[in-house]
């Protein structure tokens, strides 16, 4: 290795790397926080947590509710304790499930429609009646979940704390039965204004249904009058007024207003007799809508006076939408509730929290031990959702063949035919056995608290990448009150940021080269970076010639161990970097496995070994 090593890439945020003795790795620490959070979130994209996100918000029940889950999910603001509380939520919600007493399904709800009906409320303006509909749905899902709730309590009173928090914040809604009655009153089933909501509308509904019948009376006289064509001839209506349609060019006996003339054959007419009658029959129809609006103006006066309470139960609402899209992704897909803490860089022990809202810090009561990262059978979740959906799509086609030979073996019984030829299930049960075959691997991660850097070799298409990303989505995951895919309870330390420098995306929209930007996506990292991030980065130091690569290499993860993270994990082929772990007791390595008889990588780690391992 030469004694004198200088790199420097050009951009807003240089690197340059000096070796003397040893290379050092410097980046540029004044990074404003546009680009700070600019960062992040392509970090989060290249571990494609926007996918995973999108399918956590499909579970939720309303477009409301998918919004809300994507920008919780999103958000870079969480704390420690706000992630406890996320995950606190989540398993209130899974325990509400399986009690099997409450319906937290709110595809019935149009929160939408409550919403605008909310913001017209605020401004004076009278709402709809689909919106008032949309609120008295609200108010009675919420009545329905507390009186599940009180229900269970009254079974067993434990159930008020199991269920928390969810069970206090549900208790603490307001509920106005008087509105609720109103609104039943005045809005019927199918979202219109009923007639007795007022005695002026339905005076003016029976004015309009009496004109209604006098001008269908009159149209059928005309029509009748015209002798042979009457059957040319029918009832129309334009804009609301009662019109006769002929189906051919011709003259009729009466005098009309031509209102429509299409392309072909025919033309609409409103007879000169039933011009009086039409415009009275508009008349009315306006005073039905004035009045109508007058009903809904005093309901919207009515439900303005609890506003504020029906402003908490949409937030609420709103809310437990998100925690059922986060409770039924992690029932559907088998999660298991992570344990997360923070390291107590102070004195090594730690500071955690069990969940149910009870506090714990170990200090001496409690034995000191280190922390570890423990992923056990861990499965990528976006792999796994693809490996279900294809299996689901074989097992339909699978099923759909066995239909066909049913239906043929009826067939053939009823014209007694033999020797007929069945279709073949041969192709559909080799797909289904191979993609049980083919079904994604779990992996295993066990970190001590003392490593701080994870050092993973492997050959190519070994799985290496695929690890890199499921320990950050598992580590989002947790962060963000999701279950995480493993065989049982993760322990994941709760990390402020995680960063990710994977493939060529971020270069390549940079124009840069493929080296200089991962040197440059690794300088924003690295500056950004603190005591309490998790850093992952793809083939350390490539891209360039060996002995460079492997300097470099060597510089940058000797930077994140010193200061520059609480856990960095990188895949390497330079074997230098699997010799620090000899050096500095802060690395550790590990490898892909690799099956020699079937040439091929198993995709599971091998754990303290610094190189590839011939599994015989």
């Amino acid at each position: 290795m030469p004694a004198h090593v200088s790199i420097s890439v050009s951009g807003p945020f240089p690197i340059r790397i000096v070796r003397k003795g040893n290379l050092s790795f410097r980046a540029s620490s004044t990074v404003d926080e546009h680009q700070s959070r600019s960062v992040k979130y392509d970090s989060l994209r290249i571990l494609e947590w926007d996918k995973l996100c999108d399918s956590v918000a499909s579970f939720a029940r309303t477009s409301v509710g998918r919004q809300a889950t994507k920008a919780q999910l999103w958000s870079l603001d969480q704390t420690f304790e706000d992630s406890l509380r996320l995950l606190d939520e989540t398993n209130a919600a899974i325990l509400m499930h399986n009690h099997g007493s409450f319906n937290l399904d709110l595809t019935a709800v149009d929160l939408a429609l409550v919403e605008s009906g909310i913001k017209r409320a605020q401004r004076g303006l009278h709402m709809e009646s689909n919106e008032a509909m949309a609120i008295l749905s609200l108010l009675q899902f919420v009545e329905g979940l507390q009186l599940n709730l009180k229900a269970a309590i009254r079974e067993d009173a434990d159930w008020y704390k199991r269920f928390m928090p969810l069970s206090g914040s549900i208790m603490q809604l307001v509920v106005n039965r008087v509105l609720v009655k109103l609104i039943q009153q005045v809005i019927g089933e199918d979202g219109s204004v009923k007639d007795s909501a007022s005695p002026a509308l339905k005076k003016a509904r029976n004015q309009v249904q009496i004109l209604e019948r006098k001008l269908y009376q009159l149209m059928e006289s005309l029509i009748r009058n015209e002798a042979d064509d009457a059957a040319l001839l029918e009832v129309s209506n334009v804009d609301g007024r009662w019109c006769i349609r002929s189906g051919a060019d011709r003259q009729t006996s009466f005098k009309g207003l031509l209102m429509s003339s299409g392309s072909g054959i025919g033309s609409i007419a409103e007879p000169l007799i039933a011009v009086p009658l039409n415009d009275e029959l508009q008349q009315a129809r306006a005073l039905v809508a004035k009045v109508e609006a007058d009903v809904l103006l005093m309901l919207t006066e009515k439900v303005q006076m609890d506003l504020d309470d029906i402003e908490k139960i949409f937030i609420s609402l709103t809310q437990l939408d998100v925690i059922n899209a986060r409770a039924t992704y992690s029932l559907s897909f088998g999660g298991t509730c992570p344990r997360i803490f923070l390291p107590d860089e102070k004195e090594g022990s730690l500071m955690a929290e069990s969940h149910g809202s009870r506090k714990k810090t170990l200090n001496a009561s409690y034995p000191k031990r280190e922390w570890i990262f423990y992923l056990p059978n861990a499965y990528h979740p976006l792999l796994l959702q693809q490996h279900r959906k294809k299996m689901q799509n074989v097992g339909q086609g699978l099923r759909n063949a066995t239909a066909e030979i049913v239906e043929k073996k009826i067939q053939v019984e009823n014209v007694a035919i033999k020797g007929g030829k069945e279709p073949d299930l041969s192709s559909s049960q080799l797909q289904v056995s191979a993609l049980e075959h083919a079904s994604p691997v779990p992996v295993d991660f066990f970190i001590a608290q003392k490593t701080r850097v994870l050092v993973i070799t492997g050959p190519n298409t070994g799985g290496k990448t695929i690890c890199l990303k499921t320990v950050g989505l598992a580590s989002m995951m947790a962060k963000s009150g999701l279950h995480v895919l493993s065989s049982e309870s993760a322990q994941i330390p709760w990390f402020d940021s995680i960063f990710a420098d994977i493939g060529d995306d971020q270069s390549l929209s940079q124009s840069l080269s493929t080296f200089s930007g991962h040197l440059k996506q690794i300088s924003d990292i690295r500056s950004q970076s603190t005591g309490q991030s998790l850093v992952l980065l793809d083939e350390v130091g490539a891209g360039t010639n060996p002995l460079e690569g492997a300097a470099l290499g060597m510089s940058i993860l000797e930077s994140f161990a010193e200061s520059g993270s609480l856990l960095t994990i990188a895949t390497t082929h330079h074997g230098e970097l699997k010799a620090l772990k000899y050096s500095n007791e802060a690395f550790e390595n590990a490898c892909m496995e690799f099956d020699e008889e079937k040439l091929k990588p198993t995709y599971k780690i091998l754990w303290g070994i610094p190189g590839f391992l011939l599994h015989t």
